[in-house]
């Protein structure tokens, strides 16, 4: 088969589409036949030679993929060759084909069968993070940092499907679209102080949850917005990865902080999440009250203009890679 490989770490041009070996089905896994796979900023960082798969995962990139099942090993039991899936991946979706363990399959809800690769680790991230953890309701205040984004686009539709206030960061010229898809309050973080925005909705109350991708810039600010008993989630250090927090300031508002990442839990933990998704997620997307959002679609031999895209920020939701 053929596969994004990286010869060595670098720009995006390091991305090399080239010939590979075929992967086989071990216990429990069933081989996928590609149709797309989804961009996320990790492979970004894999490709720099800073992010390196866990152990005994592919060594290409891809974190998550939509396919038909091609090929099953022993002991599967719900799924059979043919059927159309999509699943989280620790590795190896940018490939014509990728073997996954049964736990991390989706079925293909009602959406475009290549659309749903924009869905598995999206979902499964903020469905962990903001629900499981975070324990977003009804009436809640959720703060979304990054609202443009894969993760952000996703949150904001599962945030206003709970029933909760939702508000978002983003560059100004992406604030129609979230409001389209559910953000009632959008903050421009290159002109707008994002803890005086949310003090001025919240009538000085603060956020319930808030979900973080910058890390350690945001650290103080994103303690400063919480409410009492408010939960910070933090899921990417695009801001850094140290920063000092005043604990002082935690205690009083009786509030926490955690960090979280999905592609190095052991699979027990990923299929739970699995399960998670499918029975509380997936029949808001059957509903359409939740939606993968594309930026666009390009081939897979053009992962080096895909990466490009995402480094730029310039695209609204996932970018995807196709083949076929």
């Amino acid at each position: 088969m053929r596969a994004i490989t990286v010869p060595q770490p670098g720009g995006p041009d390091a991305l090399v589409w080239a010939e590979v070996p075929d992967p086989e089905p071990g216990p429990g896994e069933v081989i996928v036949d590609v149709r797309a796979a989804g961009v996320n900023r990790a492979d970004l960082l894999q490709r720099q030679g800073h992010y390196p798969p866990p152990a005994g995962a592919p060594e290409y990139l891809g974190l998550e993929c939509s396919g038909v099942i091609s090929a099953v090993g022993p002991e599967v039991g719900e799924w059979a060759v043919g059927q159309q899936v999509c699943a989280l991946l620790a590795g190896g979706g940018y490939a014509e084909r990728v073997a996954v363990p049964a736990g991390q399959l989706l079925p293909v809800p009602a959406c475009d069968p290549v659309d749903a690769a924009a869905l598995p680790e999206v979902a499964c991230t903020v469905w962990s993070n903001v629900v499981r953890l975070g324990r977003l309701g009804a009436g809640d205040t959720l703060l979304v940092h990054g609202g443009g984004s894969g993760i952000g686009t996703f949150a904001i539709q599962l945030g206003a499907a709970i029933g909760a206030t939702v508000l978002a960061t983003a560059r100004a010229a992406k604030h129609p679209r979230l409001r389209e898809l559910g953000a009632t309050h959008t903050i421009d973080y290159r002109e707008q102080d994002f803890v005086d925005e949310v003090r001025q909705v919240t009538d000085g109350r603060g956020a319930d949850v808030i979900l973080d991708i910058m890390g350690a810039s945001y650290l103080g600010r994103n303690v400063d917005t919480l409410a009492t008993g408010g939960r910070l989630l933090v899921i990417g250090l695009q801001g850094g990865r140290k920063a000092e927090l005043d604990l002082g300031a935690l205690m009083t508002k009786r509030a926490s902080v955690a960090a979280t990442s999905l592609r190095s839990r052991p699979l027990a933990d990923k299929a739970e999440i699995v399960r998670g998704v499918r029975d509380e997620v997936w029949p808001l997307v059957e509903t359409g009250k939740i939606q993968p959002v594309v930026d666009r679609r390009l081939p897979m031999s053009e992962a080096a203009e895909a990466h490009r895209l995402v480094e730029s920020s310039d695209h609204l939701g996932k970018v995807l890679l196709t083949l076929g």
